[in-house]
């Protein structure tokens, strides 16, 4: 019986070859050298969208080549999270893992070198969280932009009354479009506006090069300290990324947490960062301008900074810290925050009462 035909196969796995850092390939590779470079792995392609042409007029149009998914999580009002200290959940080799407050406040602890190293420099035990809504950038100018230009397009009028104002900056886009504004009765109108209400938004955010006034100073100084700093938003990271990059911002994050986390709250969204800083969120501080996000930092055991702005003052009563501009903090402030937080510091502790010794009997010895 003569044996079954081979065939060759369209694409080598000499000319695919990978290696991972943790395992040996399995496949034979290639022999490399300096003087016959390897062959790269042919391209794929893929069938294009029916209305791929419109949609790239619109990329070119706006300078950015891979536009986000439309509707995003720009114009949705997020819940806060973290009501009763849960987190979220993560899958391990053994099963999915729960993550919630309790338990990043117990397995994050420093070890006895980081002790020793915290009690000569204590600022190094803070991380920093920074929200990216009006904290880092001037947001609430691009979305009142974007909001005119659909009016614009629309042949609509924005009213200038204060609540409405409250409600375009602060609301979510259905409710906004349906409730506030009556711009859309049906579905599929309600989708084609919210869609080019996002565009517009991420067509202006491609050319914002400013952070908001004082915050690379704060940033010199928190730097200085050795602090860790976060950034947490639910834009893409690779917007988040270019976006840092035009401001020259980036060399001061050691983390971002982007809409590529899938995280579910604002709360979870701190609790990441708090992981991904390696600090325990009863040592973080958030800076936030929305009293939502001041709930769900305590929510979280973390200390609140709110920057007076968006929000008037009494409606940020309920942060740690308030002030309207970076140039009123500095590195002594986020001491002064945790100062009356020791060891003792509402935990249950054992009283130790003292006894005393018993009285001695006195006697009288008498000699006949």
């Amino acid at each position: 019986v003569s044996p079954p035909r081979l065939f060759p196969l369209p694409i080598s796995m000499e000319s695919c070859s990978f290696r991972t850092a943790t395992s040996p390939s399995p496949f034979p590779s290639a022999p490399s050298s300096s003087s016959s470079p390897r062959a790269p792995c042919p391209s794929l392609r893929f069938a294009r969208a029916r209305n791929g042409r419109q949609m790239r007029m619109r990329r070119m149009a706006s300078g950015f080549d891979a536009f986000p998914p439309l509707p995003g999580k720009v114009f949705v009002e997020e819940t806060i999270g973290a009501e009763y200290g849960e987190g979220f959940e993560t899958f391990r080799m053994d099963g999915p893992l729960n993550i919630d407050v309790d338990y990043l406040n117990e397995k994050l602890q420093e070890c006895f070198l980081q002790r020793i190293r915290h009690a000569m420099k204590p600022d190094e035990a803070f991380g920093l969280i920074f929200s990216w809504d009006n904290v880092i950038a001037d947001t609430d100018s691009l979305k009142l932009d974007a909001w005119r230009q659909l009016a614009l397009e629309e042949g609509k009028d924005i009213p200038t009354a204060a609540h409405i104002q409250k409600s375009i900056l602060h609301g979510a886009a259905d409710h906004v479009l349906r409730k506030v504004l009556y711009w859309a009765k049906e579905d599929d109108q309600m989708e084609r506006l919210k869609a080019r209400l996002i565009e517009l938004y991420y067509e202006s955010l491609f050319k914002l090069d400013t952070p908001v006034e004082g915050l690379r100073e704060w940033l010199d100084a928190v730097r200085t300290a050795g602090i860790p700093c976060a950034v947490a938003s639910s834009l893409d990271r690779r917007c988040m990324v270019e976006a840092l990059d035009r401001m020259a911002l980036s060399k001061y994050f050691k983390a971002i947490v982007t809409d590529e986390d899938d995280m579910e709250s604002i709360a979870h969204r701190f609790l990441s960062a708090a992981v991904k800083l390696d600090r325990k969120p009863s040592k973080c501080i958030v800076f936030e301008d929305d009293p939502r996000g001041v709930t769900a930092a305590h929510n979280c055991t973390m200390m609140a900074v709110s920057l007076i702005g968006a929000h008037p003052a009494y409606e940020l009563e309920q942060a740690d810290l308030a002030v309207a501009r970076y140039s009123e903090l500095s590195v002594i402030n986020l001491r002064r925050m945790f100062a009356h937080k020791g060891l003792s510091f509402m935990d249950m502790q054992k009283q130790i009462i003292e006894r005393s010794p018993p009285k001695r009997k006195l006697t009288v010895d008498t000699i006949f």
